[in-house]
């Protein structure tokens, strides 16, 4: 399998794409929050980014501030419910993507055939898909990146240490068990804000579904600032 060719690199090149503005606006956020970013950002043209551990919703505002100071035009899928009316607007200058649940395909369908047919996309996934404890992560995001042809890469978020940033990547073999392996290891040091909340790293696929169909994956409710 293929790797997407990397994005050209240069000390401007993502102010140039994002602005200059999203970037200070998630500078300014780490900073006030005493934070700081870390690892190397994706330079794939297309990527399938997963955040972990997500025990809050406050990740959201943290993963927004990253991906801006990295340069990612990170896009996020929600319920196409969310798109409409007033606020519609706000959902997708944040990054979000409608979906429609509807759709013949399924969510992995949905979100694999976007992958295909953009020049330059991340889509960011939470794959716990809840803030609860779950003993396994939807392995949507395996199978999005799977039919796509595209990698994963890690984002993480440690309120521990105060840091958000990138590290593991790899691209799907089919494989399931042996490709979690290094995904486990990576988030094995990581703490969210409410580590009692913290799902296991590990999918259902892995206890030999193999090849079968995917599981769909659970578009956003939408950020809420209002709980942990």
């Amino acid at each position: 399998m293929t790797v997407s060719p990397p994005i050209s690199s240069g000390p401007d090149r993502d102010t140039r794409r994002l602005g200059r503005l999203p970037r200070f606006i998630g500078q300014l956020w780490l900073a006030v929050s005493g934070w700081r970013l870390v690892g190397e950002p994706p330079r794939f043209r297309k990527c399938v980014l997963i955040g972990a551990p997500h025990t809050s919703a406050w990740d959201f505002p943290f993963a927004l501030a990253m991906a801006a100071v990295a340069g990612i035009r990170m896009k996020w899928m929600g319920k196409d419910s969310l798109f409409r009316g007033p606020l519609g607007w706000l959902m997708r200058s944040l990054g979000g993507i409608p979906i429609d649940r509807s759709h013949p395909h399924g969510l992995v369908g949905q979100l694999a055939e976007l992958m295909r047919q953009a020049e330059d996309l991340a889509v960011a996934i939470t794959p716990s898909g809840t803030r609860m404890r779950s003993d396994y992560w939807k392995s949507g995001f395996y199978w999005i990146a799977m039919e796509a042809q595209v990698p994963v890469v890690c984002g993480f978020i440690c309120y521990r240490t105060r840091r958000v940033g990138f590290g593991y990547s790899f691209v799907p073999t089919g494989d399931v068990k042996k490709d979690m392996e290094g995904v486990r290891e990576f988030y094995r040091e990581f703490a969210g804000r409410n580590p009692e909340q913290t799902s296991l790293v590990r999918l259902a696929d892995e206890n030999g579904a193999g090849g079968m169909a995917p599981p769909e994956v659970s578009p956003a409710r939408g950020p809420r600032m209002g709980d942990n």
